[in-house]
């Protein structure tokens, strides 16, 4: 006869820190299920990749703090979740994390019902974070088991029951998803982010219940998973890239730099170490380095002169610099002020190829993102940062980042951020050709929107597993072409599919044909496939571009 539970009717913050730590690692663990569970065959289901990074975000914060107080817990929480999001799967979370934070911010210690309430709340927030929220996904499992919550909570205050029921309740909605999605039924899954929200409650309650979670990776964001910007392959670019809201009050106003030389025989290297503790006290950005011959010494302070009377207790000094760096923050400032230009541009693209072609067209910044790695809010929000203007453009050329970029304007200050709802590569290229530095901002909206909204973007790549999808029945390598997303042919060929793409796509009116390669077609292969695509079809032109995309053979747009 298995032994009653000890009923435990509140949740401490330590409590609910553990939990969301092992509801991490729960979802790093499976992430690949998760991924795996994406309707389409396409090499770039990442559900559970940005949910999981989305929540590395949030558990590194909550990670740092050594408060036990609920409402800190829950403000690292939900703001590292929020900087963190990635994708849409990523944002719908980080809203999720965002109401239930709110709520359980308002006590020391969280019960059923505010656990409950908390849950509802960020329900709630999810599905406005979402412009046409769609049931059998995310937001249907997560308002099910609010309700759940919510009518458990009023019957009993055992948390250990509350979630539970919860999670029998979200896992009963998730079985069911097949039925409201009809894309989901015949592709044979159950929603992917359904999914990892059922495998992040699952972890929560395996931390609530302070249970091992075995084979989970270390929380560190391995450095080739970084979205990085795509500016460090333009090495003529000799210009200081500068944060411009770092341009603040500076907290120590001097650089102070010297070398203790000719040490005194009384001094031992525990001075140099309470030297470095003293720098530590007066300044930030200590460097106190070396040994009883010579000692290093870097500090930024606001008082350079207690720095030097404190170091002359231990030797000579050598080779004093002291630079006013106030005076340099106020130079960086007025040149910011002076080269501040009306609006500025911002892309977000998977390729060398596409990055240069941004770049080419004057985008101000360029970062990288797309199919295999969605750019997080802060991402997004730490390139727009560094662009000098007063109004910033952003282009996510991704329907997978345009959530993440909407949630980036309320991470940059003192500037106004517009996205421009670009779905892909080449509606963000047109949206850019568009733009004109001497037109207001309004025909610039205007007339970039009308650009991109126009164009015709198909895709070519293969399939990760076997599906039956729409008429198609796939075999994992099969080719498959896509047009505004859906898979319009297969095939076992990347250049009959690519051409059966094209010819499906030449509707009447319908003239030019733009090709960009990716980075597994050989220059001279495309070459020769371009020149036979314009032999078949003398009355359209075709352009070639080198876009070095990964995973995707051929991107092209009609136009």
């Amino acid at each position: 006869m298995a032994a009653a539970h000890t009923i435990k009717t509140h949740i401490t913050a330590s409590v609910m820190k553990r939990m969301f730590i092992a509801g991490g690692k729960m979802l790093e663990v499976n992430k690949a299920q998760v991924d795996a569970l994406n309707v389409f065959p396409v090499p770039d289901g990442d559900t559970g990749t940005n949910m999981s990074l989305t929540m590395i975000s949030a558990v590194k914060e909550i990670n740092a703090l050594n408060s036990t107080s609920m409402a800190e817990l829950a403000e690292k929480l939900s703001k590292g979740a929020l900087r963190g999001a990635r994708g849409n799967s990523g944002v719908i979370l980080s809203q999720i994390l965002k109401g239930f934070s709110n709520i359980i911010a308002q006590n020391d210690e969280c019960d059923a019902r505010t656990f409950a309430k908390g849950l509802r709340e960020g329900a709630e927030l999810a599905y406005r974070a979402v412009s046409k929220p769609k049931e059998g996904t995310i937001l249907t499992v997560v308002r099910a088991m609010a309700e759940e919550a919510i009518d458990t909570a009023k019957r009993s205050g055992d948390i250990q029951k509350l979630m539970n029921a919860v999670l029998e309740k979200g896992e009963e909605t998730l079985a069911k998803t097949p039925d409201m999605l009809d894309v989901l039924k015949r592709a044979g899954v159950v929603d992917s982010g359904g999914f990892g929200l059922i495998t992040l409650f699952k972890g929560l309650i395996m931390g609530y219940l302070d249970q091992e979670i075995t084979g989970a990776d270390e929380y560190a964001l391995p450095e080739n998973n970084k979205p990085v910007s795509i500016d460090s392959a333009f090495p003529d670019d000799s210009e200081l890239i500068v944060d411009y809201e770092s341009l603040g009050e500076l907290d120590f106003g001097y650089c102070t730099e010297f070398f203790i030389t000719n040490i005194k025989k009384r001094t031992t290297v525990t001075d140099i170490d309470k030297l470095r503790e003293y720098l530590n006290e007066i300044g930030n950005s200590v460097i106190c380095i070396g040994d009883l011959n010579l000692v290093k010494v870097h500090v930024h302070t606001n008082t350079p002169g207690k720095a030097l009377t404190k170091a002359l207790a231990l030797g000579e000094l050598d080779k004093i610099k002291i630079e006013n760096m106030m005076e340099q923050n106020r130079q960086l400032r007025a040149r910011y002020e002076a080269e501040r230009k009306p609006i500025g541009l911002l892309a977000v693209c998977s390729g060398d190829g596409f990055a240069a072609i941004f770049k080419d067209l004057l985008v101000d910044q360029v970062i990288e993102g797309g199919q295999t790695m969605n750019p997080s809010a802060e991402d997004i929000a730490s390139a727009a940062r560094k662009i000098n203007a007063e109004n910033i453009i952003i282009l996510p050329n991704n329907k997978n980042i345009i959530l993440s970029a909407e949630q980036s304007r309320t991470l940059v200050q003192n500037r106004n951020i517009f996205v421009l709802q670009t779905k892909d590569i080449p509606q963000g290229l047109a949206a850019v050709l568009n733009f004109s530095p001497d037109a207001s901002l309004s025909e610039n909206l205007e007339n970039m929107t009308t650009a991109f909204v126009g164009i015709d973007a198909g895709q070519v790549t293969y399939a990760v597993r076997d599906t039956v999808i729409d008429k198609f029945t796939i075999k994992k390598g099969d080719i498959i072409g896509l047009d505004k997303g859906s898979i319009v042919t297969s095939g076992k060929d990347v250049e009959a599919v690519t051409t059966k793409l094209i010819e499906g796509m030449l509707t009447e009116g319908k003239e030019v044909v733009t090709l960009y390669y990716g980075q597994d077609v050989s220059e001279e292969k495309a070459e020769a496939f371009a020149e036979k695509l314009q032999n078949n079809h003398p009355d359209i032109e075709f352009i070639l571009h080198y876009g070095g995309q990964p995973l995707y053979y051929y991107v092209l747009s009609v136009e």
